[in-house]
C-alpha cells in the first residue's frame, strides 16, 4: 500500500470512533505538553494532528491563537464543536502534518500529542514542523517510548495487523532520543524527558469495551477479523491487562512517555 493509500485509511481508521472519549484518558499529558511549550498569551501556535482538539483548546484558553490540523474529517469536525461549546474561537482544519498548508515561519509554537508520530514519512513530516516555526519558536512533543506499556500493546496487537507498506517509519522510534534528534535536530536545540500516564479501569474486559468502541484503530482492527479471529483478539487483549496490569483496585496501566521539546535555530 502506498503512503497516500496509507494516510487515507488512516484518516478513516482515527476518525471512525469517537476518540475524544480516549482524550480524556491523556489529559494529564496534554497539560505537560501545554506546560512544557511556555507562554501562550499573544502566540501564534499551531496543533499538528489535533485529533478531537484537546490540546488546541487548552493553548487557546491561555491566549494564544491557534491552529488545529488533522487528516481526519470527523475529528476535526468534532473539535470545531467542542471549541465552540465552551465558547472558543479555534482554526480547525483538515490537513496532511505532511504538506502542511501554511506559510514557512508562521508560528511561535509547534505542538503534536501522539499525533506526528504516526506519519508514515518521518522525515518530511519533520521538516514539515521545522518549515513552519519561527525562529526562536517552541516545539513541544508527546511521543510513546518503544519499551513502555504502548509498546507492549503494540506487540499484543501486531499478529493481528496487515503489515505496514515498506519504507513507512516505526511509530514508536518517535520515542527514542536519538531518532529524534536524527530527525529534528539540525533544525531545533532539543530536550528530552521520560514520564509515565496511567491509565486505569476495572478489567481487562472493560479495558477492551471502552477501546473497541472508542478507540478507531481497536475498533476497526476488530471488524476487519472473522469471528473465530475477532474473539481471538478480544482474549489477547483482555489477557494483556488482567496479566500484567492488575491491582488491588483493578487496573493500573502504566504508558512511558518521551516529551520533547526545542527552540527553533
Amino acid at each position: 500500500m502506498a503512503f497516500e493509500q496509507l494516510k487515507e485509511r488512516h484518516s478513516f481508521v482515527w476518525g471512525s470512533a469517537p476518540f475524544e472519549h480516549v482524550a480524556e484518558t491523556i489529559a494529564d499529558v496534554h497539560d505537560a505538553v501545554i506546560e512544557a511549550a511556555g507562554a501562550a498569551e499573544g502566540k501564534q501556535w499551531l496543533d499538528v494532528a489535533c485529533g478531537t482538539g484537546d490540546l488546541a483548546i487548552r493553548a487557546a484558553r491561555r491566549g494564544a491563537d491557534v491552529v488545529g490540523l488533522d487528516f481526519a474529517p470527523a475529528l476535526v469536525e468534532t473539535a470545531k464543536q467542542q471549541a465552540s461549546e465552551v465558547g472558543l474561537s479555534i482554526d480547525f482544519r483538515v490537513g496532511d502534518a505532511e504538506a502542511l498548508p501554511l506559510a514557512d515561519a508562521s508560528f511561535d509554537v509547534v505542538s503534536s500529542t501522539f499525533g506526528v508520530m504516526f506519519a508514515p514519512d518521518q522525515s518530511r513530516a519533520a521538516g514539515e514542523l521545522a518549515r513552519v516555526t519561527r525562529p526562536g519558536g517552541r516545539l513541544a512533543l508527546a511521543t510513546w517510548v518503544p519499551d513502555g506499556g504502548i509498546g507492549k500493546m503494540f506487540s499484543m496487537t501486531a499478529p493481528f495487523q496487515p503489515p505496514p507498506p515498506d519504507g513507512a517509519g516505526a511509530p514508536l522510534d518517535w520515542g527514542k532520543p536519538e531518532h529524534v534528534e536524527e530527525l529534528l535536530g539540525d533544525a531545533f536545540e532539543l530536550s528530552f524527558e521520560t514520564r509515565t500516564s496511567i491509565d486505569r479501569g476495572e478489567s481487562g474486559e472493560a479495558f477492551w469495551q471502552f477501546y473497541v468502541e472508542n478507540f478507531g484503530p481497536v475498533k476497526t482492527l476488530a471488524e476487519s477479523l472473522d469471528d473465530d479471529r475477532r474473539e481471538e483478539f478480544h482474549r489477547a487483549y483482555v489477557e494483556f491487562f488482567d496479566t500484567n496490569y492488575r491491582s488491588a483496585g483493578g487496573i493500573e496501566y502504566p504508558r512511558e512517555w518521551l516529551l520533547v521539546t526545542g527552540t527553533r535555530r
